[in-house]
């Protein structure tokens, strides 16, 4: 039967009753076990803005208690057909081979007309999906920028709960606003292609800076030589950026996420880094930095829910955007007169 509307609203709706059958308790019990059924509704449960799911959220969130290892935090980037599902796939089944459960956090692009996403990656990962030590959760972004959902920060905290070791978090791979990922994980992977144009043209600087590694993915068959071409293309414009605070040295390497080579070679460095920045200290200042803006960031969703739950400050803040939109007001005007109201 061909999905139409009105049946994915009532699976949405049934999936929303059922979970709220649980308490937060029976989830943190699920989690701890490892139940990956647990994790997913832990997960829908933080992203839902109904009143009653946020008060459990809260409740599920305060009672978590981290790892006693962190898991290993890895984003991984790059525009859309760089290849990046394919990738992660091969990636996530060569780091379970070895021993390691790996959870994906992929974020799909939302429509910003609809809102919708497609959410289609646990069918581009059919194979890790399947695999009893993975866990994917696809996640629409919806008006988040930086190419993360808003609430990434806590599904990673979740997985890490769940004894997943291995995060990977697969970002929408919108060019300019990806840098919001570079504050969550320990590790950044920009993937780029080879032959696609002016390479060192087709991606801003600012995002290469953040790269803690650049793989020139689909380097296989007549793109090969292409693909050697543009690592050593990238390895000398990476030379010329500043130095760093980590005094980590981001690396070029070539790939084939269809093939899977290349992947062993992405995970020695990957392991070389954590060990670089257990070394020097740099990553426990990372890790800090980003409970830090988690810290900011909560603080402002909070602020934001208690404004817009105010009934008044609803009327007042309606009021000022008729004004401004009726060309009778500016907006830093509104400002001021907003605060002024709300005295």
């Amino acid at each position: 039967m061909k999905p139409n509307k009105k049946n994915i609203d009532n699976w949405f709706e049934a999936k929303r009753q059922h979970r709220s059958t649980r308490t937060h308790r029976e989830l943190l019990k699920g989690i701890k076990t490892a139940s990956h059924n647990a994790l997913a509704q832990a997960i829908t449960l933080i992203e839902s803005t109904n009143s009653d799911d946020l008060e459990q959220a809260h409740e599920l969130m305060g009672a978590l208690t981290g790892p006693k290892i962190p898991a290993k935090r890895i984003g991984i980037t790059g525009i859309p057909g760089v290849g990046k599902s394919t990738l992660i796939e091969n990636f996530g089944l060569q780091l379970i081979e070895a021993g390691h459960k790996v959870a994906v956090l992929a974020i799909d692009p939302s429509s910003t007309l609809s809102g919708g996403s497609i959410l289609g990656d646990k069918t581009r990962m059919e194979q890790l999906s399947q695999n009893p030590n993975a866990f994917i959760r696809p996640t629409a972004a919806g008006q988040t920028l930086g190419g993360v959902a808003k609430n990434t920060r806590q599904a990673i905290a979740l997985c890490e709960a769940a004894g997943f070791d291995i995060i990977l978090i697969e970002t929408v791979g919108v060019g300019q606003s990806e840098t919001l990922v570079h504050g969550m994980v320990d590790f950044f992977i920009l993937l780029m292609l080879a032959g696609a144009g002016d390479q060192l043209q087709g991606i801003k600087r600012g995002i290469m800076e953040l790269a803690d590694l650049i793989v020139i993915n689909k380097a296989d068959g007549e793109n090969e030589n292409l693909a050697m071409l543009a690592r050593k293309e990238y390895a000398s414009a990476i030379h010329l950026f500043a130095s760093r605070t980590d005094k980590w040295q981001p690396k070029v390497e070539c790939a084939s996420g269809l093939l899977g080579s290349g992947l062993d070679k992405i995970w020695q460095i990957t392991e070389s880094y954590f060990n670089h920045a257990t070394l020097n200290g740099s990553l426990v200042n990372r890790r800090q930095d980003q409970e830090l803006a988690l810290f900011n960031q909560l603080l402002i969703d909070l602020l934001q829910s208690e404004f817009y739950s105010n009934q008044s400050n609803l009327i007042i803040f309606e009021s000022l955007k008729q004004a401004i939109a009726e060309g009778k007001m500016m907006a830093y005007e509104a400002l001021t007169k907003l605060k002024i109201e709300r005295k």
